[in-house]
């Protein structure tokens, strides 16, 4: 199987052309043919685009909804708002998360050994789905490989929040 780098250096004209002239000589190019490099082309953009940003939902709403205080790469604003690129209280607390991000956050917590008290607004009008979007992206983003988060797990844990 090919991936879909390997895809690009194999579907060059100047290859295609030649092997089509030695199989079919100078008639036109065979229906099907086309039709498969079409398709190898699509297929590759199509891999290409997921690989590089496989939650691009999550990042959207992430910009739109959380950037503004925990900063576009995650960093947070130092002694107020806590990172979350490889922040370790994401890891220890998943089951949270959905929580935090609908309802906010008002406790005092531990981040990477440093201790945040600003309080946290909820964002109540994001969809189970969003919210398991912005969990999605928060996991992957910045160094952090905290792997993926269904959205059952967003919904039970929506339904166990303690307001």
């Amino acid at each position: 199987m090919f991936s879909s780098r390997g895809l690009f250096r194999i579907i060059d004209a100047k290859l295609i052309d030649a092997a089509i002239m030695s199989r079919f000589g100078s008639r036109p190019y065979p229906k099907f043919l086309i039709i498969l490099v079409f398709l190898a082309l699509q297929y590759s953009a199509l891999m290409t685009s997921c690989q590089s940003s496989p939650f691009q939902q999550g990042e959207i709403l992430y910009e739109n909804f959380c950037a503004n205080c925990h900063m576009k790469d995650g960093t947070g604003l130092e002694g107020n708002i806590p990172p979350l690129a490889r922040a370790d209280y994401l890891a220890k607390n998943s089951e949270k998360l959905a929580c935090i991000i609908r309802y906010g956050l008002s406790d005092t917590i531990k981040v990477n050994g440093r201790t945040y008290q600003q309080p946290m607004a909820g964002i109540p009008q994001l969809s189970d789905v969003e919210i398991t979007n912005i969990i999605n992206y928060i996991n992957q983003a910045w160094g952090n490989e905290l792997g993926y988060y269904p959205n059952s797990k967003t919904t039970e844990a929506l339904e166990n929040c303690t307001k």
